[in-house]
Parts: C-alpha cells; structure tokens; sequence
C-alpha cells in the first residue's frame, strides 16, 4: 500500500497504543529476567511443582518461580483452541486434568475459542456457524468430564476482538512488523501445517494474531501443547524484542512462560492424536463399543515401551483420573493385579509380566468408566445432545 501523509501519525498512535497495552500487563505481572534461583516459601514451592507438573517442558522454571513469588494478582493461565470436529480424549481428558492441577495451584485459566482462527484455517469447510457449533459443543465436554470451572473463563476470539478491536489489531500489526515472512511461516505447525504447505494469506497471518492474543489476554502462562510451541516462542522473542527498543526498554519486561503439555499419540503410534484419522483416536463420546474396538487394534508390542499408545493413555490419562489402573486377568496368566505406580506397570510390560491381550481390555474399560459421564450428559441434557447431532453430521477439514 502506498503510504500517506498520516504515516508519522499511525506510527505514533500505534506507539501509545504499545505503551499503554505494556504498562497495563506491567501492573498485573510482576516479572525479573535475573536467572539466579528464586528462593520461594513452602506453600509456594507446593504451587510450584503442581504447576510445573502440568508441562513437559517450561521456559523458563526461574520465571515461573518468581511469577508465583512476586505476583499479586491470580496468575493467568491461557490456551486457545480451533473448533475444528469432534474431542478426543486428548483434548477432553488431558486438559481438564491440566486445567484442574493449575486452578487448584490458584491460577485463573482462560479457554479462548478460536472461531475466527477456525475459519482462517478453512476448519468446518470455513463455515463459521458451524464453527461456533462445535465451540460451544467442545465447551459441553469439558463442563461433563468433570473440570472444575470456578477459575475457568470461555472467552470467543470473534467477540474478544470485536470489543476493542483498534488495541488488538495494532498490536497485531507491530508484531508483523517485527518479524518476516520466514520466520511467521516457521510457525506454520501450529495449524497442523508445515512449512512446505501452501499456505493461503489468511494462515499467513494467523501466527501474528495468535501471538497477539498472549498479550491481549495478558497471559502469565501459556499452556498449550507442544505443537504449539513455535509461535509461544515468537511471543517472548517479540517482547524481547520490545525490552531492545528506547521508548519500551524500562516498560517492557513481560514475557509469558511456556508451559507445553505432552502430545498424546495415536492409537495407530502416530506422534500425535488426530481427529482427521478417527481410528486412530478416542472421542469423549465413543461409545463402549468403539472403545474396545479401537484399543483392541491398538500398536502394543510386547516388552515395547519406547513406542506404545496404551502405555502413554495409563499414564497420562488413566491414572491421573483414577489414581489406580486395574488388571483381570486368569490365574496361570498371574491373576489379577491393581497399579498406582507406572513405573511398576512399566517394567511389568517390558519384563513381559504383562501381556498386551491383557493389557488392552483392562484399558478399554478403565477410559470407559472415565468416559461414562460425558455419555450421560449427551444423552441426558437436550442442548448437549442437540450440538452433538449436528456436529456429528459436519464434515472434518484439514
């Protein structure tokens, strides 16, 4: 576009549009980038670890330290996700078990429906009601499986944006002038893309706003999958970036710590669920029957523990639910048997002391017994079953 005389004055608004947003987010999180250790209280140290828990990796431990020593206010814990087809229990049971860990610590979790990033990525054929239908069905599945929604906010990106559109579009477009193409097309994985895809200019654009919402959100923690760590990682390089400029050096000193869950595979040993493969994954509302079918041509070698669904659905689904994970099984195949402790479970299955044959049916009904409340709030609540109907009939896009 060719610029105008107005140039010097767009610049300026958008500076004082960038101060005002970093004094803001200065206010609520109180930050330090000294790396030394932070000395924190017991009840502190207890929130530290059940905090930490919830992330496979955290960038960086000192920072969430000193998040919750020094920080006033409640922290912020943010995630956003595309309403994109049916849940599996990876979305389901994981976060709900993530979600709870971190409000118990005292933090605040803001759930951002992404019904704009949804249609930028031609989810629901790009067909937004139809996205907004499966948002508020995905909202169903969490409120049945037992998350606890006393610190848990719902917030609609379309809404969000709506409501002060001039401070988030300003920031997004600040952000797309700190980077280039190259480095906002590194993040392409975010959408379950790849940097060789044929990306339309919409999901160009997609990363920048997704950084933005961090920041217009003013999330202390981001804690999302480890797929979605490339552009977590262009949001503290960008205030990095902010912390080198003159007019922003002093105010700021916010960057968000990365809490990054652990991605579940697939049923078929895939690196990650996903919906587009519907055997390969469990869906908060399969059936009984599906359940058993689907784990029954689960990838389980005997002894395999480096790559093995049903050994990573134990431990991170299983019992983290239930506290405990149950094996009936024939006397002379070593009877039956009650774990709490993975570790055990583990070098049973490589010691071939448990067997897959067992293994698999034990599991079946273990995410069954998980699953039977969600079940019943479909089929029992008229609006939940009503936006599962329909959102059964949509058809998945990549």
């Amino acid at each position: 576009m060719s610029s105008s005389s107005s140039s010097q004055e767009q610049q300026t608004t958008m500076e004082s549009v960038t101060e005002q947003f970093e004094q803001t987010h200065l206010s609520s999180s109180s930050q330090q980038t000294n790396p030394i250790t932070v000395e924190l209280t017991e009840e502190q140290e207890e929130r530290y670890k059940l905090i930490r828990s919830v992330g496979e990796e955290c960038i960086q431990e000192d920072e969430l330290r000193n998040l919750i020593k020094n920080k006033k206010e409640q922290i912020i814990c943010y995630d956003g996700f595309e309403p994109s087809g049916r849940i599996h229990i990876a979305q389901g049971v994981m976060k709900a078990i993530n979600v709870n860990k971190l409000t118990k610590a005292g933090c605040k979790f803001i759930f951002l429906v992404a019904d704009w990033f949804a249609l930028m990525n031609n989810k629901m054929e790009g067909d937004l009601e139809k996205i907004q239908t499966v948002g508020k069905y995905m909202i169903e599945v969490w409120k049945s499986i037992g998350m606890d929604l006393n610190n848990v906010e719902f917030v609609w990106s379309s809404e969000i944006i709506n409501k002060d559109p001039n401070t988030y579009w300003l920031l997004v477009l600040d952000i797309a002038r700190e980077n280039n193409l190259k480095r906002i097309v590194r993040c392409s994985q975010i959408m379950g893309r790849d940097e060789a895809s044929d990306l339309s200019a919409a999901q160009i654009f997609y990363p920048c706003m997704q950084c933005a919402d961090i920041f217009y959100l003013k999330a202390d923690i981001c804690q999302l999958g480890m797929d979605q760590r490339k552009v977590n990682m262009l949001a503290r390089e960008y205030a990095e970036t902010k912390r080198k400029d003159k007019k922003t050096k002093s105010k700021f000193r916010f960057s968000p710590v990365i809490l990054s869950h652990h991605m579940l595979p697939g049923l078929d040993g895939s690196t990650k669920m996903a919906k587009s493969n519907p055997d390969a994954a469990i869906f908060m509302e399969d059936s009984e029957t599906e359940v058993r079918r689907k784990l029954k041509s689960a990838f389980c070698e005997p002894g395999n523990i480096e790559k093995n669904p049903p050994l990573e659905y134990i431990k991170h689904i299983v019992l983290p639910m239930k506290g405990q994970f149950k094996v009936e099984r024939k006397e002379e195949n070593g009877g039956n048997k009650i774990y709490t402790d993975f570790a055990e479970l583990e070098n049973d299955f490589k010691e071939l002391h448990l067997h897959p044959g067992d293994l698999k049916p034990a599991l079946a009904e273990a995410i069954n017994d998980i699953l039977a409340p969600v079940r019943a709030h479909f089929k029992n609540d008229q609006n939940a079953k009503s936006l599962l109907e329909k959102v059964q009939k949509f058809k998945v896009t990549k």
